[in-house]
């Protein structure tokens, strides 16, 4: 089925109506579809947006993410294992999979007068696709990958399209037995500039001085950034600028080391990056997406175990991130680092979200 007659209007005319399906669970996935809001909406569409959270039933969707945060912080090292038991075949992957579709008929109902329907989560994945197989859906269905690894939970039958960031994302989907459409990833036009900027210095309250390296946690300062600080350090090169998220207890440890300057919620990404000699990141997610439209280097160092380490492998594979093993390694990128050229490093070539599905070319625009 093809959906690029359902998005025919223009810029100011009548269009269809769009919902989009995020998932709170993490900034992520918010972000993609904050992103696709605001390029269907320049596009003529009428967009609404919901949480998977509040349509999973029973209060199921608020549990989940609890559990979620709770394992990452606690225990991180099994998270690589959970993702193992959620491939196809194994009982925990029939159990979930079960539990998400029965926020089908939810879905279903919460969008029930749209002309066609988006996830940026795995989980509105599972529902829409149970929603378009049992029929309660009559509209096409589209996931957007948001990461460059995908794992089986992004994948259902019943889905109408899958757009990937990336050939390599593309190829994970393949593996789990669905096709998917190459497009340009959802990055905001904000972040995307060539040079070092020349806009004021969002640290300069805190005196910081000589070259940074901005270190990436995800939302929730996810990772071990503690020994990602003390290894930046000890390269004598640069002063670790460590983005905390929403834990502060992270940010009161990480601020009591010599060297190190932690800080906590920010919403001007886009100037730290600009101001800092490269990104360090663990997860290969939204931010390095963000750091690498803004042509400042990125590396990854210390991923996280489960999508962190898969995201990394395939962004390396793509030719976007490399990964320092080892502490030599990083040594060798962050020198190496001082020196590359700002440019947008996002892979070139693919169409843009709306270009898929209208089949027609449309600016995109700053939100």
């Amino acid at each position: 089925m093809t959906v690029r007659t359902l998005l025919a209007a223009g810029p100011g005319e009548p269009g269809s109506r769009v919902a989009v399906i995020s998932g709170s669970y993490g900034a992520g996935h918010d972000a993609a579809a904050r992103e696709l809001v605001a390029r269907l909406r320049h596009a003529g569409c009428e967009v609404e947006i919901h949480d998977i959270v509040d349509l999973l039933p029973w209060r199921l969707g608020p549990l989940l993410r609890t559990a979620y945060y709770a394992q990452l912080r606690r225990l991180p090292g099994s998270w690589g294992a959970t993702l193992d038991f959620l491939e196809p075949g194994r009982s925990p992957y029939r159990l979930v999979t079960r539990l998400l579709g029965l926020a089908a008929r939810s879905v279903a109902d919460a969008v029930a007068d749209c002309d066609l329907v988006l996830t940026t989560h795995p989980f509105g994945a599972q529902a829409l696709g149970q929603a378009r197989a049992t029929g309660r859906l009559d509209c096409p269905a589209v996931t957007y990958f948001t990461d460059a690894s995908v794992h089986s939970l992004w994948v259902h039958p019943g889905i109408d399209l899958n757009l990937a960031i990336h050939r390599v994302a593309a190829d994970d989907a393949a593996r789990w037995g669905a096709a998917s459409t190459v497009v340009a990833p959802l990055v905001p036009v904000r972040v995307r500039r060539d040079g070092r900027g020349s806009g004021p210095d969002p640290l300069a309250s805190l005196s910081v001085v000589g070259s940074r390296v901005l270190v990436a946690g995800g939302s929730l300062g996810m990772g071990d950034l503690e020994a990602t600080c003390r290894d930046i350090l000890a390269t004598g090169m640069s002063t670790p600028v460590v983005l905390c998220g929403t834990d502060e207890s992270l940010r009161h440890r990480l601020e009591r080391i010599p060297g190190v300057v932690a800080l906590g919620w920010r919403d001007d990404l886009p100037a730290l990056m600009a101001s800092s000699e490269c990104v360090i990141q663990n997860a290969g997610g939204f931010t390095s997406l963000e750091a690498l439209a803004s042509g400042v280097p990125v590396i990854t160092y210390r991923p996280i175990p489960g999508h962190g380490e898969a995201n990394s492998a395939n962004l390396e594979k793509a030719g976007l991130v490399p990964w320092a093993r080892s502490t030599d390694d990083l040594a060798l990128l962050l020198a190496a680092a001082k020196d590359a050229p700002r440019v947008d490093r996002l892979p070139s070539g693919a169409p843009q979200v709306v270009a898929v599905l209208t089949g027609r070319t449309v600016a995109v625009v700053a939100a």
